[in-house]
């Protein structure tokens, strides 16, 4: 079977000489039983290469089943692809086989492979390397016949630099790399593909036959396509069904397309850029550079004071003020987190009445909530002299939830 015999066969349109390799590697590889790792962007057509390469193999006729591994819980993934025993976890209600054995002599996709937990990961190496595995829950190896192909739209070898993926399973499963091209890198084939969905959604919607015009064509090769094949699919069915004029032009395909430079994804998507601040990392700056603000105040009050100075005849002119600005411009000196000063208060009207010498100390204010609520109970009675029907009333409680607090409180 040749290349093309490949293409008509898989419905696969075009003649990069990219994709030509592509589909080149797949026939040469299928009839092995050795892994493949199929790379490419998401919306590039990774599936239909792991279709081909199950079809040309000699396990053509057993079971192929596609796993989205990054669509399976955390919590479920070695569940899902290697069984479990009854009762070895809740729900567990009886024992379930996993995708290995189900399609034991046949072959297993994992799309997105590189979103396998770290864990799963090791089993994994352990089925491509020897063909056991255990179930969830079970002391008992099992074997089992299952070629493997993987796919993913990640940098693998990045990831691997990461700490992300295991090394030692990328090179397992790297063992026949296959790349697929995106559709920015095969523009020769754009308009051509475009052409066959459109016939193929007319067709399907009963609708009449689409023209391009000149400029549309342009537009099509020089746009992006950060979706690819997948996109251009989506663009042409809307075309098809929505547009009344059939003669489509530059503008009219430009009315599906999203901004150059803008995402076209509903939702922001996380490149891992670690200089990014999250709105916590954000709070927690302000909340430290505040604190550390309030020290220094506190410090130069101290200072104020003990110099025997008034702080009621000190205005924005005063040279404390402008002290207080160089302090806090210069650079954050780090404090202990809980400061304990002990502050001098001088006789700040040199009155002979008012002659204050005692040592103030800051003490940091307990913030447990028996705490409090024994200290309001306790000035509730002592504001009503002990009458605790008054001081219920005036805590917002029964006078049989005073009683029991008192009680539990130990406050007799």
């Amino acid at each position: 079977m040749d290349i093309q015999d490949v293409k008509n066969r898989f419905g696969i349109i075009g003649n990069s000489p990219l994709l030509n390799r592509a589909i080149d590697v797949a026939k040469q590889v299928a009839p092995t039983d050795i892994s493949v790792l199929i790379t490419g962007e998401s919306g590039s057509g990774k599936e239909v290469f792991s279709h081909i390469i199950h079809q040309l193999s000699a396990r053509k006729h057993g079971p192929f089943i596609a796993v989205n591994c990054g669509a399976i819980p955390e919590g479920t993934i070695d569940s899902e692809l290697f069984g479990h025993e009854k009762g070895s976890f809740t729900g567990a209600h009886e024992a379930r086989k996993g995708y290995f054995e189900v399609v034991n002599g046949g072959t297993i996709f994992l799309d997105e492979v590189a979103e396998l937990p770290v864990g799963t990961q090791a089993r994994l190496l352990r089925v491509l390397e020897s063909g056991e595995y255990i179930r969830v829950g079970s002391s008992k190896v099992q074997k089992t016949d299952v070629r493997i192909v993987a796919a993913t739209n990640v940098d693998v070898y990045n990831a691997v630099e990461n700490g992300k993926f295991r090394e030692d399973l990328y090179y397992r499963l790297n063992t026949v790399p296959l790349r697929i091209p995106s559709l920015r890198e095969r523009k020769e084939d754009i308009n051509l593909i475009f052409r066959k969905f459109i016939a193929d959604f007319t067709d399907k919607y009963r609708s009449p036959s689409v023209q391009l015009t000149e400029d549309a064509q342009r537009l099509l090769m020089e746009y992006n396509w950060p979706g690819n094949v997948r996109q251009l699919k989506n663009v042409a069915e809307q075309i098809a069904v929505l547009e009344k004029d059939r003669t489509i032009t530059s503008q009219t395909i430009k009315n599906y397309l999203p901004p150059e430079g803008k995402s076209n994804l509903p939702m922001r998507i996380s490149h891992g850029n670690n200089d990014d601040f999250s709105e916590r990392d954000l709070l927690y700056k302000v909340l430290f550079d505040m604190k550390k603000d309030m020290v220094e105040l506190k410090k130069l009050v101290v200072g104020i004071v003990n110099n025997g100075v008034n702080p009621s005849t000190i205005d924005e002119h005063s040279p404390y003020i402008n002290q207080l600005y160089q302090e806090i411009d210069q650079p954050r000196v780090e404090f202990p987190s809980s400061p304990t000063l002990t502050i001098h208060q001088p006789n700040l009207d040199r009155s002979d009445d008012m002659n204050i010498t005692e040592d103030v100390e800051e003490v940091e204010e307990s913030l447990s909530l028996i705490d409090k609520e024994s200290d309001l109970i306790k000035k509730a009675l002592k504001k009503h002299k002990g009458k605790r029907k008054l001081a219920a009333q005036e805590l917002g409680i029964s006078e049989r939830t005073l009683y029991r607090k008192i009680k539990d409180l130990n406050l007799n």
